[in-house]
């Protein structure tokens, strides 16, 4: 906290009348309930002390951001399984850790398992252009990565790529905040929205949230200064008893988002029906492939047969991504839980809740 506040001179004065207008609150139990729904910010809001400062008027939850960490125990087995089969399944680094029910991605690897770890999908598109072998992307994300994807597809449609396909497990948020304040009603005071996946989608898809809840939103930056602003918003938007989405992040986002990423993401993807880890299946939460480009689905392409197995362990991942519980209501954190020995996904991760309140928490 010393040196955040060394560093950004304009924090604390801010931090402090931020403080000070909540405890001035009329009418509002405290602590009030904040929803952060973006990974990064779960990490900002801890590494600069913001949980420490307001621990008696704010109370920070963390939302369903993390794209490792709502990814279903099932999906994760599926993963396994086209492993198993002998495929060549090039995915981003934070999932290979991930549990399924019996295995991991990483135990199938030393299973002799062949798993490449990439930065980009675009490594799929080059590992498939000089083999063989049947080469799967895991397609994991937010609207943040989706246009990169898309972008993959298209790319091995051009080329005629017959060895390339993906397992889409990706995500979109809209509809999961629509899911979190039908089950969470009366529970959430406010939505700090998620800076990067803004950047895509914009501001107007969140405009439900006040109109149909009255609930107040903003959409922030990163930087301690900048999440001060967002929290400020929320205090002034309850003052005030006039609610909106209040973009905080106007140098990256416009109401309108990427135009461009949406045109390309709606050209290759379909609004599909999902699962999510906790949640179960939401409707319209996530996409699939058109028919025009099947030819790349996993799903489709190949016979994965994976059963609904009830993992049977203490880790509360599902119910830390919906708000419900902390990490530090978890009896495996700090003890059977660690990043060199995740029991759950929100410890693999670095967005994860878990892995940002074991390395910043108190």
């Amino acid at each position: 906290m010393i040196n955040t506040f060394r560093n950004h001179p304009d924090l604390k004065p801010l931090l402090q009348k931020i403080n000070n207008n909540v405890v001035a609150l009329d009418g509002k139990a405290l602590p009030l309930k904040f929803m952060e729904v973006c990974g990064t910010h779960t990490v900002s809001i801890l590494k600069f002390g913001f949980r420490q400062f307001f621990k008696d008027t704010i109370k920070f939850l963390s939302g369903p951001g993390c794209p490792v960490c709502v990814t279903s125990a099932k999906d994760i087995d599926k993963t396994i399984f086209l492993a198993q089969q002998g495929y060549h399944i090039v995915t981003f680094g934070d999932l290979i850790k991930v549990p399924g029910s019996q295995s991991s991605l990483e135990k199938e690897m030393a299973q002799g398992a062949t798993v490449d770890v990439v930065y980009s999908p675009f490594d799929a598109l080059a590992i498939a252009k000089n083999t063989t072998k049947e080469v799967i992307f895991i397609a994991v994300g937010f609207e943040t990565t989706i246009p990169v994807i898309a972008s993959l597809v298209l790319d091995a449609y051009a080329q005629k790529l017959n060895n390339l396909s993906i397992l889409c497990l990706v995500k979109t948020m809209p509809n999961v905040l629509r899911y979190l304040l039908t089950h969470l009603q009366g529970q959430i005071d406010g939505f700090i929205l998620p800076g990067h996946v803004s950047v895509i989608i914009g501001s107007e898809p969140y405009e439900f949230i006040p109109e149909e809840y009255h609930i107040p939103c903003t959409i922030a930056g990163f930087e301690p200064v900048d999440l001060g602003l967002g929290v400020e918003s929320l205090i002034d938007q309850i003052r005030s008893g006039s609610v909106k989405v209040d973009n905080r992040y106007t140098r990256m986002v416009r109401t309108e988002g990427n135009t461009a990423a949406q045109v390309l993401i709606s050209s290759v993807f379909q609004e599909s029906d999902v699962s999510w880890r906790g949640f179960g299946i939401i409707p319209l939460s996530g996409l699939g492939l058109k028919a025009e480009f099947e030819q790349f689905d996993a799903e489709k392409k190949f016979d994965i047969r994976v059963d609904d197995v009830e993992v049977k362990t203490a880790c509360i991942c599902g119910d830390i991504i919906s708000g419900k519980s902390s990490p530090l209501d978890c009896v495996l954190f700090r003890k059977q839980c660690a990043p060199e020995n995740p029991v759950g996904p929100c410890m693999v991760s670095f967005e994860g809740a878990c892995a940002a309140y074991y390395k910043y928490g108190e």
